[in-house]
């Protein structure tokens, strides 16, 4: 029996690059590529968000959107010992409070009407330990994040929003 789930979430912030500063750069430094933090940005289903390096990538690409826990990056702030990170360390598209990101993994959910597909984990890679602070790689293992399918084109705004995702009961 599926469920319907509705929660209140907040979008707190919404990033896009125009170029990779650590995907495909294994052996190389990281890139010099600009973070923007945005606050709005149109999804377009099966190509990505608008004026981000992955819009367009390749058919079908799993990566879309990333979305990243505020909860996980107040945790990693107060655990790797680093006050001051800015939540645009992690190279995440969009930073939400109040979601349970690996819940959503498999499901199609809504985000203030926009439509997703939770693919898998964003993988944290070594990088996060340049990016972040030494360990984070392992200490993020499980909560690197959602990466996400656009499946209906939309626009996404930082800010209060309503998150809806069809789930299967438990049965006990």
């Amino acid at each position: 029996m599926f469920s319907l789930v509705k929660s209140a979430v907040v979008i707190r912030h919404i990033f896009i690059s125009p170029g990779h500063n650590f995907f495909g750069r294994h052996g190389q430094p990281p890139g010099e590529h600009t973070i923007t933090d945005v606050p709005e940005v149109m999804c377009r289903a099966g190509l990505g968000l608008e004026r981000d390096r992955f819009f367009g990538y390749k058919p079908d690409y799993n990566g879309q959107v990333t979305f990243f826990a505020w909860e996980i990056y107040e945790g990693a702030k107060r655990e790797l010992a680093v006050p001051g990170l800015s939540p645009d360390a992690f190279r995440r598209n969009i930073v939400i409070e109040g979601a349970d990101l690996r819940a959503l993994m498999g499901l199609r959910f809504s985000i203030a009407g926009v439509e997703f597909e939770g693919m898998g984990e964003s993988k944290p890679c070594h990088w996060m330990n340049t990016a972040v602070a030494p360990g984070a790689e392992n200490w993020l293992k499980g909560n690197g994040g959602l990466r996400a399918k656009i499946v209906q084109d939309g626009i996404l705004r930082a800010g209060p929003a309503e998150l809806s995702a069809v789930g299967l009961l438990a049965f006990g």
